[in-house]
This record gives structure tokens, sequence and C-alpha cells, in this order.
């Protein structure tokens, strides 16, 4: 039998792991939010400074599905067999909102094109996902911390 002084220990390094995840995403989404122009014209000119939106947007991206694979893990909801799965498990326990859990499935579909068809990916559908979206990743902490407060 595992004891109690395990078990919170365990939560501890759940929660320590969570809020460094936490905090990469709130790194990232102020420097994309730091150099990220009004308009497209603009964006499309970046170079470098626009792949480093694109890695940053991804990276956090990849810290959601992370910390939903945390909770999942440790809340012991089931074994996925995708993400989506992770993201679902932690929705049907009312860890995040239904409104949330829409968002990180789009997410989830945006950070595939930017893995996975970078060369293709269309410039202006970018910017407007990233600029209509990036709210959305506060929704996120916000929400997260508070599951961490209980």
């Amino acid at each position: 039998m595992i004891s109690k002084n395990i078990i919170i220990g365990i939560l501890g390094i759940m929660k320590k792991e969570i809020k460094h995840k936490l905090k990469e995403i709130e790194e990232n989404i102020s420097l994309v939010e730091d150099n990220l122009p009004e308009d497209f014209d603009e964006f499309k000119n970046l170079g470098l400074v626009k792949d480093g939106i694109y890695k940053r947007i991804e990276n956090s991206i990849e810290n959601i599905i992370d910390i939903c694979g945390i909770i999942n893990s440790e809340l012991k909801l089931g074994i996925p067999n995708e993400d989506e799965d992770l993201i679902e498990n932690v929705f049907n326990k009312k860890i995040i909102t239904k409104k949330l859990y829409l968002k990180i499935k789009e997410m989830k579909g945006f950070r595939n094109i930017l893995v996975h068809r970078y060369g293709d990916l269309d410039d202006q559908l970018a910017f407007e996902s990233i600029k209509s979206g990036i709210e959305d990743f506060n929704l996120f902490i916000d929400e997260i911390e508070k599951f961490l407060e209980k």
C-alpha cells in the first residue's frame, strides 16, 4: 500500500511539472504578443521572427497536450489511444470547460499543420488563427491553475 506521504509527494511533483509548463506557455505567449504585428503584410515579411512565432505557438500547444497527459496519468483517467483522448478525459473529469475543450482540439489541429506542413503553411490563415486564438492560451492557464488550487 502506498503511504499518504508518498501520494502527497507525487501530487507535489505533478503540480511542479504542470506549473513549469504553464510558465513556459506564459513566456511563449508573451513573446508572441510582443512580436506579432497588427497586420498580415507586416507579418508575412518577418522572416525568422515569423518562424519563431510559429515555433513558440507549436511549443505552447505541445505543453497544453503534455499537461493534459500529466493530469490524465496522475488521476488515472484512462489509457489514451491518442492525444485527443487525453483532452477528452480531462474534459470528462470537468477539469476544463467544454469551451476550452473545443479550443484545445482546434489548437491541436493547428499544431499538426505547423509540424507536418510547415513549407505549405498558409501564412494568412496562420496569422488570423494566432491573432484570434492567442487568448485561448490564457483561458487554459486560468482553468488549470484553478484545478491545481483544489
